[in-house]
């Protein structure tokens, strides 16, 4: 009896049922459709235009489509002055537009932060533009620089300028016009941001700083732009690629134009593709503005060291 009782097994412990697999996996489920939605509009586009950049494709003359290799890419860089023109064009669109949409909308976001009377109506006017679509904006500012309708007609009735003057036509002012324009609509998407940023700011920072002696200035300097310096990052390379991609309201107030003095590189790409019907060399010129984004955001990003302290 003893023996037996030293020979025998332990008992078993009872086994764990294992964990069903299914829950672990229903949320790849869940999020499985929209994601093959976004690969089906989102990445087979982008792979057709790499595609396309490789072939000489016209429908309007099929017997020249086939495989071109980087012919598209030779010609771009060493055949179109007109690539060279439209990017540097392009460059000096984004730092502008970029650089003055900041500078406003920093100083309305200041502004609609501080306490007034009529301080929510003020927020709504300042960011309803924002709201308006493209289209409606270019369709505004088209009737606002009629050059019989328009600023200009009563500034004439005001003895300022000669009637029928378009500035839109003329080399010297339609720059700053549609500079213009587009601060209308691009500002309150700066100050938006910033301004909701500014509402984090501990105001015990700023009584501090107060007793301390220090200015309204140095307070900016030292408490608030440091707090908004991801902010300001984001927004500047979110706006710059937008800027930089923006055709509707140049197409719809100049066409590029006048003698091309408006033409971004987007915009050449579009009537490339669309007047031209030229589609394999377009996606060349598309692909080669998709380099140039990709590099410039990831070096604009490590220079500023977004996400690091502040």
């Amino acid at each position: 009896m003893a023996q037996a009782a030293a020979v025998a097994k332990p008992p078993t412990p009872p086994r764990r049922r294992r964990a069903s697999a299914t829950p672990r996996r229903l949320p790849y489920l869940l999020i499985a459709p929209a994601a093959l939605l976004m690969l089906g509009f989102i990445a087979y586009p982008v792979l057709s235009v790499f595609y396309y950049s490789l072939q000489d494709y016209n429908p309007t003359k099929p017997w020249r489509n086939g495989f071109a290799g980087f012919e598209n890419f030779t010609r771009i860089f060493t055949e179109d002055p007109l690539f060279w023109d439209t990017l540097v064009f392009s460059t000096k669109w984004v730092f502008v537009e970029v650089g003055l949409q900041l500078l406003f909308g920093l100083a309305l976001a200041l502004i609609v932060n501080q306490t007034f009377v009529g301080r929510a109506l003020g927020r709504a006017l300042v960011f309803s533009p924002w709201a308006v679509s493209g289209v409606l904006t270019s369709a505004i500012w088209v009737l606002l620089y009629n050059s019989q309708t328009g600023i200009t007609r009563y500034l004439a009735d005001m003895g300022i300028g000669d009637y029928g003057v378009s500035w839109l036509s003329d080399t010297s002012t339609v720059f700053p016009a549609v500079v213009v324009a587009d601060l209308w609509r691009g500002v309150p998407f700066f100050a938006i941001l910033i301004l909701a940023d500014l509402q984090s700011v501990s105001k015990d920072l700023y009584e501090a700083a107060e007793v301390d002696g220090a200015s309204r200035f140095k307070q900016f300097i030292h408490i608030t732009l440091p707090h908004l310096k991801d902010a300001i990052i984001l927004s500047t390379l979110l706006r710059a690629v937008w800027e930089f991609n923006n055709v509707d309201l140049l197409y719809t107030l100049t066409g590029g134009g006048p003698a091309g003095e408006t033409t971004t590189l987007p915009l050449y790409i579009a009537n490339t593709s669309v007047d031209a019907h030229d589609f394999g060399y377009a996606s060349a010129l598309t692909t080669v503005a998709f380099v140039i984004l990709l590099f410039c955001s990831m070096v604009y990003l490590r220079l500023s060291k977004f996400g690091g302290e502040k």
